[in-house]
């Protein structure tokens, strides 16, 4: 029995149990929905009727009927609102409006440098949220919310950046307060790793409920999904892989002040690094990283597979103390092909216990480029279609009726 027919539940009866009844499975006639719940069809009626309303559900296909009218089916409506998400890189930003169901209407990329600060990121943002709403076809009453990813740590309660290493001028910004200048909608911000593990999942691994996603770019994260719940630790750093110290590194300074840190050995501006040294390259680029390797380039190809190694010594220690079944490899670096990946499966899988990599996985994203801002906007549906949530949305509908 489902956790709507609960008669302890504050909830059990009211529009929004019922919302979350129809947005997770198949469209449904008011029989099936009161055979569902255990509530009385005369109840199920009053909420469908709140329900359509708001326009989050509406009707679809008739069921089939055995005689007489056919009985009409109510379904999830995603097109009834829409969400934009938002992925700030070191050197790039992307954003997109979707609808409820996590589909994109348009998008936006652009090359933007976050040390630009906070100002003109945001700036940005607002600009290119009016385009997109005017691209897709929406307006501003349409937006649900507002979610964002950045590169570094976020108090989540806050939505402010917490000391972010590569982020000069964001210690402490207000952005949800930024945003809501212009937008006064719910604005969630978080790290760009947590915000792509949240896409990937949604993408590729919905019924994972352990899962890492590794971004391997200008600089090394983890996003950590365990016991279905996204990680974010007390102060907004949990996954920070990009600093645990490796071994054979004891000599190499990394950007933080402290040496040997796994971002200073395997990032993609330390591979850059070092075949500029090798003088493989003249101008160091993400661009020429992908080029060389696509042209068989074996000192490049040498350096990112040693870098899958390097990763793969820090991912090695998090498979015993984490046990995902699925450890998915996201960012430049990692899309440049299959030589990362090489190299981390090498290590994890001949260092970690058989138990806990018996069903492990080390794949691709799936999501690729796109999975940051799918996972902002899902982060933001989430959050806005809460079954407390849709019962406000619902109270709001009937004392402006009133």
């Amino acid at each position: 029995m489902p956790a709507l027919a609960n008669p302890d539940s504050p909830h059990s009866a009211g529009p929004g149990a019922l919302f979350q009844l129809l947005r997770n499975s198949q469209p449904r006639t008011r029989a099936e929905l009161a055979e569902l719940s255990g509530l009385a069809r005369s109840t199920i009626a009053l909420r469908v009727e709140q329900l359509l309303a708001t326009g989050l559900v509406a009707p679809t296909t008739a069921a089939a009927s055995s005689g007489g009218r056919p009985a009409s089916r109510i379904g999830f409506n995603p097109e009834s609102r829409i969400v934009l998400g938002a992925d700030f890189g070191a050197h790039h930003v992307s954003a997109a409006i979707t609808d409820l169901g996590g589909s994109i209407l348009a998008e936006e990329k652009e090359a933007l440098d976050i040390e630009c600060g906070p100002l003109a990121a945001m700036t940005w943002l607002l600009t290119t949220t009016g385009k997109l709403l005017k691209a897709a076809g929406r307006n501003k009453q349409d937006l649900l919310g507002i979610g964002i990813g950045l590169p570094g740590p976020v108090e989540f309660k806050t939505g402010r950046p917490n000391n972010p290493p590569i982020m000069p001028g964001w210690d402490g910004f207000d952005v949800p307060g930024a945003v809501q200048e212009q937008y006064p909608v719910p604005v969630l911000v978080d790290n760009d790793v947590n915000i792509m593990a949240i896409g990937e999942h949604s993408v590729a691994y919905p019924h994972d409920s352990d899962l890492m996603f590794v971004k391997v770019a200008t600089g090394i994260g983890a996003g950590i999904i365990s016991g279905g719940h996204l990680q974010r630790g007390a102060q907004g750093t949990a996954g920070d892989l990009g600093h645990v110290r490796v071994p054979h590194g004891r000599d190499v300074t990394c950007r933080c002040g402290m040496t040997g840190c796994l971002e200073a050995l395997a990032s993609g501006p330390a591979i850059l690094a070092s075949l500029t040294e090798q003088r493989v390259i003249d101008q160091p680029s993400s661009d020429s990283l992908t080029q060389l390797i696509g042209s068989g380039n074996i000192a490049a190809i040498q350096a990112v597979r040693q870098a899958g190694r390097d990763i793969g010594q820090v991912l090695a220690t998090c498979v015993s103390l984490l046990n995902p079944s699925t450890i998915v490899l996201g960012g430049g670096v990692a899309l440049t092909g299959e030589h990362l990946i090489a190299g981390v499966r090498e290590v994890v899988y001949g260092r970690s216990l058989p138990l806990a990599t018996e069903n492990l996985k080390i794949v691709l994203s799936e999501g690729k480029e796109q999975v940051g801002i799918i996972g902002a906007s899902k982060l933001v549906i989430d959050h806005a279609l809460t079954t407390e949530t849709v019962n406000r949305m619902v109270s709001k509908n009937l004392a402006h009726a009133g």
